[in-house]
């Protein structure tokens, strides 16, 4: 381990949001008693979201990208890299002039991890950098529609570049854009994943980018730190690298403060919180940060993703934490990092989410938020059963069937003895995805099932969210004692 340094491991045992979707299979309770059991099976085959060979009716497993019939999980040989570049690593900040000698190593450096068998896909910023170049702008523009035009500009010129310096060693490359709805609707999921394993079975370094010029700004990533994970995610890579302006995590900004200490690997990164000063800013042509970085190191773990975070400078440094980590005596938390390999490592989850758990949880955008009440958090969170709509106390939000909603209790509901001082007002418990619409929801909050057919005429699913289509979160400690 290196000098004034840390690494931060887990504190106690994964809660149920780390449960595997292997063990997901639970059946409905009391699903067979069903007033209309065949409605929920037709709605679902109208969506074309029912997966083939499921359990039949009433089947919640209305989506799942690895078992999908429309995609085939696929290994390819190698590891699978994805590297994130970012905005100040590929335009000058002040002059918005492309630094080339750093792309021009980047570009080596996926050359040779392709030489060695490796699939990479680069996520690379600097459309807006590149765009204000060409426009001769000396500032980014405030407006969002400026900005998506200057984005379009340099775009172009991006892809460019990179096309240039790849082609002078015969590497091709494709453009990839994505937005928000691109990953968060089924259909779309499965094509992007079928277009990456396309293109890096042909040798192809798929480049990366968010699709500006359409994105919407409530519906955008918001930075490349985050698609990145999503990217990696979704294609299970072995490896994401954030390449930055720092060679790790410190305890603080080592730029300000000289007692800043180094954190060299992350088991749990929930642990982090009250330790790590995450509150530095991006570049000010960039949108993320290094809070933006644990976030996207967070949906990395999840996946099974390893995450690296190092300085962009040295592009050669991922070849050598590559070759040191595959090293079988340097796989565990405990490894040394030798100076010139400096970087934080955020370990992969041994309990992944599984695909259908994951996307709902991270590809998804939650549509509202379902309020319930203390019996409801016992029985989905400590009696591992689905949130039936008598545990509901309020509805917000528009949303339709099949959409991710956030469950959220209030504090107020939850008994004082297990509180901990200076609570929020709600907390996030998790996310789920519904079987009613919000407008049902709100017309059968509160009842039981078997009340269902009065109120709305029919009971597509004596559950509002099944268990296999609901994702927990790590309640907080500080916030309630463990249940």
């Amino acid at each position: 381990m290196t000098k004034d340094s840390t690494s931060i491991h887990n504190s106690k045992p994964k809660s149920e949001m780390d449960e595997s979707s292997t063990n997901n299979k639970d059946s409905y309770l009391s699903a067979s008693n069903s007033l209309d059991p065949d409605s929920h099976q037709k709605k679902l085959e109208k969506t074309h979201l029912l997966k083939e060979g499921s359990s039949g009716k009433n089947s919640p497993y209305s989506f799942s990208p690895a078992s999908s019939p429309h995609i085939h999980l696929r290994k390819l040989p190698g590891l699978t890299i994805v590297l994130k570049i970012g905005t100040s690593s590929v335009c000058d900040p002040a002059t918005h002039v492309p630094l080339l000698s750093t792309l021009y190593s980047t570009v080596q450096m996926i050359h040779i991890l392709r030489q060695q068998g490796h699939n990479v896909v680069l996520v690379s910023s600097g459309a807006v950098g590149t765009g204000l170049r060409r426009l001769k702008f000396h500032k980014k523009p405030t407006e969002l529609a400026k900005v998506q035009a200057v984005a379009a500009v340099g775009q172009g010129r991006l892809m460019a570049l990179w096309d240039n310096m790849f082609s002078f060693l015969d590497q091709p490359i494709a453009q990839v854009l994505l937005s928000r709805n691109d990953l968060s609707r089924p259909a779309q999921h499965v094509n992007a994943y079928n277009t990456f394993m396309e293109l890096l079975s042909m040798g192809v370094i798929p480049i990366v980018n968010e699709n500006d010029t359409v994105s919407l700004g409530g519906i955008r990533f918001g930075d490349n730190d985050t698609l990145s994970a999503i990217t990696a995610g979704m294609i299970h890579a072995d490896y994401l690298f954030l390449l930055t302006d720092v060679d790790c995590l410190y305890t603080d900004n080592p730029r300000n403060n000289p007692d800043a200490k180094r954190v060299l690997c992350v088991e749990d990164i929930n642990a982090l919180t009250g330790t790590v000063d995450a509150t530095s800013a991006g570049s000010s042509l960039g949108t993320g940060g290094m809070a933006t970085k644990l976030v996207a190191a967070e949906l990395a773990m999840a996946a099974g993703v390893c995450t690296i975070i190092t300085h962009s400078s040295k592009p050669q440094k991922v070849i050598d934490i590559i070759s040191h980590f595959s090293k079988p005596e340097n796989k565990g938390a405990s490894a040394d990092i030798p100076e010139e390999i400096l970087c934080t490592r955020f370990l992969p989850s041994n309990n992944r989410l599984g695909d259908h758990k994951w996307w709902i949880k991270h590809g998804m955008r939650s549509s509202g938020t379902i309020f319930v009440d203390y019996g409801a958090l016992i029985a989905i969170s400590v009696q591992k059963k689905s949130l039936f709509a008598a545990g509901i106390v309020d509805v917000e939000g528009v949303f339709s069937f099949n959409q991710s909603v956030t469950i959220s209790i209030s504090t107020s509901l939850i008994p004082k003895d297990i509180l901990r001082p200076n609570p929020p007002e709600y907390i996030e418990i998790g996310n789920g995805l519904v079987n009613y619409s919000s407008t049902e929801i709100s017309r059968i909050k509160g009842l039981k099932s078997g009340m269902f057919e009065s109120i709305l005429g029919y009971c597509d699913s004596e559950d509002v969210i099944h268990r296999g289509s609901l994702v927990l979160n790590q309640i907080d400690d500080n916030f309630v004692k463990p249940l």
